[in-house]
């Protein structure tokens, strides 16, 4: 079955560019950050030097590795979603269950080796780029020379790799089972993270103000909180869209569509929840971290640095990788729509009223998916603010929120107007007749 997965991304590799591009940022960023534990084993490091790099590795490197995971599982769970009815003829030609995961899970396997693989060059000149940072920052002597070794280059692959298997396995057993959505433990883990955040946010109270962990519990309980809205977006989007009534044919379209696609719009806000509400609350809180400080007249010290590249290099991680799955999930689903915009011309609805339909969802997914993230990070920034400056709203103006706003809306909006509108060019008998 390896032989076929290898054959099949050979004769069609547009199929997997997308999950390509996941592997290889994911891999990159990996090994970007996994070679600051190479260059922190080097001989005559020094201990604040080796903290520093250390500490960002550690933190940095786990979360991308969970965000190379989940970058990887919406692309694949797309492709094998449009392949359903090339897994039901492999099924009706007699592969078992089991052949038909292997040769899924070989592809993915061999797309993000590749993909791992081209990702080396990239990682070692990101890693230069980022002992650079910490040299300009003071966080790691200048005399500490960069070093990619085993463990970025091990890691990098290893991790991509393994992520792309687990993930494939996950999304092509649930199309061969014909397993349905289990939306008791769905539910379960939704509320469970909303508990879970809502008590990291309400321990902020219970830190001192000077402390240097004040942060955290509001943070992951920021994150959590995310979760759990991300998870209960489907629900959500249901109540919504159950409300509104719009007159104009497009607005109608969009509207009685979404009701029927839910389940796969949750893939799109899920990340839009997260890449709001992750940003929203640790920019602003790093925001008002430095000006209390500053405001205090005291140095920075090397611990205080280090919490601020994090942050900002966490956020710079979440935001590329949301983008990524973001414009992956759009772009596949718009396209596999051919159809559905062939149907719809021909039975009246013009090219004009079809873009307008696909403005229409993309712009109740993005206000919905926004407004759920911006209440996350709002339940973690408040309590931080009271807690560091006595100060019940923040002294920020609202122009992080609206670059994070903006870039959201880019994606949302850009994706799925640039993807349907290039989809609208074939013919709609056309279109029609080659998905069927």
């Amino acid at each position: 079955m390896f032989v076929l997965a290898l054959r099949s991304v050979r004769k069609r590799p547009g199929r997997f560019l997308s999950t390509l591009l996941s592997a290889f940022l994911g891999a990159a960023i990996v090994m970007t950050f996994n070679a600051m534990l190479d260059t922190a084993g080097q001989p005559g490091v020094d201990s604040v030097s080796s903290e520093s790099l250390t500490t960002s590795a550690s933190v940095v490197g786990g979360y991308g590795s969970l965000l190379v995971f989940f970058a990887i599982a919406s692309t694949l769970t797309v492709n094998v979603r449009q392949r359903a009815d090339e897994i039901e003829l492999l099924r009706c030609s007699g592969a078992t269950p089991g052949q038909i995961g292997r040769m899924v899970v070989g592809e993915a396997v061999v797309v993000a080796l590749v993909g791992a693989v081209l990702a080396i060059g990239p990682g070692m000149l990101g890693g230069t780029a980022l002992l650079r940072v910490f040299h300009d920052s003071g966080q790691v002597s200048r005399s500490v020379e960069y070093s990619f070794g085993p463990v970025a280059l091990v890691s990098g692959i290893w991790i991509t790799v393994l992520a792309a298997a687990g993930a494939a396995f996950l999304a092509v057993r649930r199309a061969t089972h014909r397993r349905q959505p289990r939306s008791g433990a769905r539910k379960f883990l939704a509320y469970a993270a909303l508990l879970a955040g809502g008590a990291g946010v309400c321990s902020t109270f219970a830190v001192s103000s000077t402390d240097a962990a004040l942060m955290a519990p509001a943070a992951y309980g920021a994150i959590l909180l995310s979760v759990g809205f991300a998870l209960l977006s489907p629900r959500l989007l249901t109540g919504l869209l159950g409300r509104l009534a719009p007159k104009s044919p497009s607005g109608y379209l969009a509207v009685r569509n979404m009701r029927r696609r839910t389940a796969e719009l949750s893939g799109v806000l899920m990340p839009l929840i997260l890449f709001t509400g992750m940003a929203t609350a640790t920019l602003y809180m790093q925001a008002v971290e430095s000006d209390a400080i500053r405001a205090s007249g005291v140095a920075k010290s090397v611990d205080a640095k280090n919490l601020e590249t994090l942050n900002l290099v966490v956020v710079g991680v979440i935001v590329v990788f949301s983008c990524v799955m973001l414009i992956n999930s759009l772009y596949a689903a718009t396209t596999y729509r051919r159809r559905e915009f062939g149907q719809q011309r021909l039975a009246g609805a013009t090219p004009g009223q079809v873009l307008g339909m696909i403005g229409v969802e993309a712009l109740i997914v993005t206000v919905t998916g926004v407004f759920l993230g911006t209440m996350a990070g709002l339940a973690g920034l408040l309590p931080f603010t009271a807690v560091r400056t006595d100060a019940a709203w923040p002294d920020q103006g609202p122009g992080i929120w609206l670059t994070i706003v903006a870039i959201a809306a880019a994606v949302t909006l850009g994706t799925s107007l640039f993807t349907a509108r290039r989809t609208l060019r074939t013919p709609a008998v056309d279109a029609v007749a080659t998905a069927a």
